[in-house]
């Protein structure tokens, strides 16, 4: 007997096309169960300052509850001299606070840019229960950069494969579906920019101005959407011409009606064929340029810096081993993914499930 259809604990209420998918996505076990890994992990790492943070997630003086993990607090709040910010590991301000109360930690008491005073050894210095990836060769806890660095990489990959797939569809579409002059005009339009070379644009304009995330992201998402223009582009060629386009003309269905409800989800599988390229492409550079010094600003928690202090300092393997494990387990899983999410829209399986299923209802009937 089939279970009702969920995803990740949630309960789902499909049609029956939709409700094939699922199961289609559902019986690729490697990609179903890589989404939970990813997702849990994911979502962890979005409330990275819960996890690891500098400031406590509670504090307790004198009757009185404080959440520095939200809200910044003087030092003259809990007994001391300097109306600054509170560094709750400074040995005095801790004892003033334990005198009075107490002090809930995160699970790791460092942020991503906390420099770790403590340490036996000279930084980089190797992993201990206190530090479980060892430090950076600036006392900086490895595992609280690699939670932060995990989540910018992520959300910038999504965000501009997102924007990426928008643009690139929609540009795809619009050749395929005219074809003619516009389809020629942006055909010679991309030739152009393709020729650019991407990553020397990227590493001049990076040591013009002084890039973040956002400045980054418009950056890549000018040449990473062409990625997708010429699978769609193609799908849309084939299918205008069509029976069921030539019939939807007829009764008079609109332009962009036909391009997106009937035509473009043909083009879907090939789309997400190429997405997993795209989102890990986008990661790969993300963090090649940090590698390289010419992407996020300095301090900021980065796959790509914490790989080029593994190069500079080869005494201490824990930090290439680290970034390199942290990447190749992300980018597996999103192509563990998005192969499944692949399998789920493919037609063929699809409308052939759907046959199978309908197969005994038809006997029934006869």
């Amino acid at each position: 007997m089939r279970h009702e259809p969920r995803l990740l604990g949630f309960r789902l209420r499909l049609n029956p096309i939709n409700e094939r998918r699922y199961w289609n996505f559902r019986n690729n076990r490697r990609g179903y169960w890589s989404l939970h890994i990813f997702v849990l992990v994911f979502v962890l790492s979005l409330f990275a300052e819960f996890i690891a943070n500098e400031r406590p997630l509670l504090v307790s003086y004198d009757g009185q509850l404080y959440f520095p993990v939200l809200v910044g607090y003087p030092e003259t709040e809990f007994g001391g001299f300097f109306p600054t910010d509170t560094d709750y590991h400074d040995p005095f301000v801790r004892e003033l606070i334990e005198e009075n109360g107490w002090i809930l930690w995160p699970p790791i008491p460092y942020s991503y840019n906390t420099i770790v005073r403590d340490l036996g050894t000279p930084a980089p210095s190797p992993p201990t229960w206190q530090n479980l990836l060892g430090t950076d060769d600036q006392a900086r806890d490895v595992l609280a950069r690699v939670i932060y660095g995990f989540r910018i990489s992520v959300l910038f990959g999504l965000t501009l494969t997102v924007l990426s797939s928008i643009v690139g569809i929609a540009a795809g579409a619009l050749q395929g579906y005219f074809g003619g002059w516009v389809d020629l005009g942006f055909q010679r339009f991309m030739e152009i920019w393709s020729g650019l070379p991407t990553l020397y644009l990227l590493i001049i304009l990076a040591s013009i101005v002084t890039p973040n995330f956002w400045w980054l992201l418009g950056l890549m998402l000018l040449f990473s959407w062409m990625g997708l223009v010429d699978v769609v582009r193609a799908e849309f060629l084939r299918a205008r011409n069509l029976d069921f386009v030539r019939a939807a003309r007829a009764l008079g269905v609109g332009n962009a009606t036909i391009m997106f409800r009937h035509i473009l989800p043909n083009a879907m599988v090939a789309s997400l064929t190429f997405m997993p390229f795209i989102l890990n492409g986008s990661i790969t550079t993300l963090t090649s340029l940090d590698f390289l010094g010419f992407g996020l600003p300095p301090g900021s928690p980065s796959l790509g810096e914490l790989l080029a202090q593994g190069k500079n300092n080869l005494q201490a393997p824990w930090l290439g081993i680290s970034g390199f494990m942290v990447l190749a387990i992300m980018l597996s899983l999103l192509i563990f993914i998005f192969e499944a999410v692949r399998d789920a829209f493919d037609p063929r399986k699809t409308f052939a499930a759907l046959a199978v299923d309908a197969a005994p209802h038809a006997r029934g009937h006869a």
